[in-house]
């Protein structure tokens, strides 16, 4: 990538508490304790997931893939930024700021999509529970989630390509930690509407319309569980999804099976009346 790119400037300086170096050595060791805790935590997760067969559904499948995603997401920057406080130069090449913002970029990207994704599990299960192991087959969740990685690897490619290729005339002090792709663009002497333009499009693909999605979704969700009869079964359900809005384990082997039962006797009771 360093050789596509034709300016002066070879690597980038990171500005960080540069005028506050006192302050340095107390963050070190609160991002490296958050950073072993999330090593931690999202790989027991992974472990448990792939070791368990009764886990091996597709909420714990797309869960397994948040988890090893959240793991690269935080390894791109994190000891990067561990490193610029126990150094005082803190410069990283071009190459590798390139490489740093592709990972970053990437990883956001996909979990918008992956976060869709276990929106559109949610609904089936809990909208459609008779047909829900027919469409979320492993032949369907498989593609879903390796699909999501490809389009967030693609459109960071396309984004970071673009910033590869503006001309950098010596201006290389980066007012952040990392090699956030905005404070780079700040950097070049041209004009970026072109860089901005394409991640803002980029940023209604992947951020506006998961999300929306995700809304919708769960507008339909809502509404099939208020018809649920049983105060006891909307509870049951409403703790359900909870799970997948924090993106937090659910309690239960099979966290959809009490929802599923609850809206097939729903179903049942419609069909006797």
């Amino acid at each position: 990538m360093q050789a596509s790119n034709q300016s002066a400037v070879t690597d980038f300086v990171f500005l960080g508490l540069s005028a506050h170096p006192k302050l340095e050595k107390t963050f070190f060791m609160l991002i490296l304790l958050v950073y072993l805790v999330i090593l931690l935590g999202n790989g027991v997760l992974i472990l448990v997931t792939v070791s368990d067969s009764c886990l091996h559904k597709p909420v714990y499948f797309f869960l397994g893939n948040l988890s090893f995603l959240d793991i690269w997401y935080t390894t791109s920057s994190v000891p990067l930024v561990l490193d610029g406080f126990l150094t005082p130069r803190k410069t990283i090449s071009f190459s590798g700021c390139a490489v740093q913002m592709f990972l970053s970029f990437a990883m956001g990207a996909t979990e918008c999509v992956l976060l869709g994704m276990m929106a559109f599990d949610h609904y089936v299960a809990i909208y459609n529970p008779l047909r829900y192991p027919v469409v979320m087959s492993k032949a369907a969740y498989m593609p879903m989630a390796a699909s999501s990685w490809v389009a967030g690897g693609a459109n960071s490619l396309v984004q970071i390509s673009l910033a590869v290729q503006l001309p950098f005339c010596g201006a290389n002090v980066i007012n952040h930690f990392t090699c956030e792709i905005l404070a780079v663009l700040k950097l070049a002497c041209t004009d970026i509407s072109i860089n901005v333009i394409s991640m803002g499009v980029a940023n209604v693909i992947f951020l506006g319309f998961p999300g929306l999605f995700i809304f919708i979704s769960y507008i339909f969700i809502l509404t099939t569980i208020l018809k649920i009869p049983s105060a006891e079964g909307r509870k049951k359900a409403f703790s359900t999804c909870s799970a997948h809005v924090t993106v937090g384990k659910p309690k239960s082997k099979d966290p959809l099976g009490d929802v599923k039962i609850a809206v097939r006797s729903l179903v049942a009771q419609k069909c006797t009346q």
